[in-house]
């Protein structure tokens, strides 16, 4: 009997697996598909300029996105990430402006970013508030501080040493773009390898065989929740780095297009399939189609929409195929 539920395990895993490839690879081909499409269209998209524009611009939701994809994984979600990523661009800034230096004033911020996640983690875990209702709260807390310290104006008059990694260039790009590269890269190998960080999905699967076999599933939750926060601290730190300021308003509708990127790569609203890569693809994917509508005149309001209808359009596809496999 013990093998036999080994074996369908080992079977299950497998099948998973090969979906995950399936999607990414899909992805991959989509992405491609698009880059043809659209060098026909516009002479302008093949440019090094305009890639350099849209891994600059990707870096932001590509560093969240790592942390989202990891806690859609195991069952949870975070729409606060905007608003974090905005708190954090003013604390750094205003550290800054009142003379901390500047590593202190990016450790600072990183803690910052990190208490906000352990707060949304033990509002979950601890309190059992439904994730929408934590997060969306923390969401409105944090944005309502960040323009609270502000007055709702931006803050400049950073160090200029500060802007190293987000504007200086490194084999032709600024250094923040190779650092959300490996943070994909490891965060990726994390969730596939990690004896950890696997535990996600078989919390996210199956919450009560998870708790039965040992796991700890409200640390490794919190620890999930931590994570995401303190990404979106270092992603809002990275942009006040390449805007040189710290800006209250960045980040407003930031948490759709992260979560619309995860599901498109396969994470599952439902928790139990994803990987890093394949959201960071679907990140990759969504800032190709903003930025063919931008090259194509499209109205941002037009982009706004169709980002929620990709959205909607993943999360149904999900759907039907959770269907099917149920059959």
């Amino acid at each position: 009997m013990t093998l036999s539920i080994r074996s369908h395990d080992t079977a299950a895993h497998a099948y998973l697996h090969k979906l995950m490839a399936a999607r990414e690879i899909t992805l991959f081909v989509l992405i491609a598909i698009l880059i043809v499409v659209m060098s026909i269209a516009s002479p302008y998209f093949l440019s090094l300029a305009n890639f350099r524009a849209m891994a600059v611009g990707l870096v932001p939701t590509g560093v969240i996105v790592i942390g989202m994809s990891i806690l859609l994984v195991s069952g949870g979600f975070d729409l606060s990430v905007g608003s974090v990523l905005a708190l954090a661009s003013t604390v750094c800034a205003l550290l800054m402006i009142a003379g901390t230096p500047i590593l202190l004033a990016v450790i600072a911020t990183l803690l910052l970013g990190a208490f906000i996640g352990l707060i949304n983690g033990l509002l979950i875990t601890g309190l059992s508030i439904n994730p929408l209702v934590a997060t969306l709260g923390t969401m409105s807390v944090a944005r309502g501080f960040a323009l609270v310290f502000t007055e709702g104006f931006s803050l400049s008059s950073l160090p200029t040493s500060f802007g190293f990694i987000g504007n200086t260039n490194l084999f032709g790009l600024p250094p923040i773009v190779w650092l959300m590269i490996v943070l994909v890269a490891l965060g990726d190998f994390l969730l596939r390898r990690s004896t950890f960080f696997r535990q996600m999905y078989f919390i996210g699967s199956n919450e009560r065989a998870a708790r039965l076999s040992g796991i700890s599933v409200d640390r490794v939750r919190v620890v999930a929740y931590v994570l995401t926060a303190l990404l979106a601290a270092l992603a809002g730190i990275m942009l006040a780095s390449r805007l040189m300021s710290g800006t209250p308003t960045a980040g407003n509708g930031l948490e759709l297009q992260v979560l619309a990127a995860a599901v498109i790569g396969g994470a599952s609203l439902r928790g139990g399939e994803g990987t890093v890569l394949g959201a960071f693809l679907g990140a990759v994917f969504v800032a190709l189609i903003n930025n063919a509508m931008t090259m194509l005149a499209v109205s941002i309001y037009w982009q706004m929409i169709v980002t929620g209808a990709v959205l909607v359009a993943a999360v149904a596809i999900d759907m039907i195929g959770r269907r099917r496999a149920a059959r």
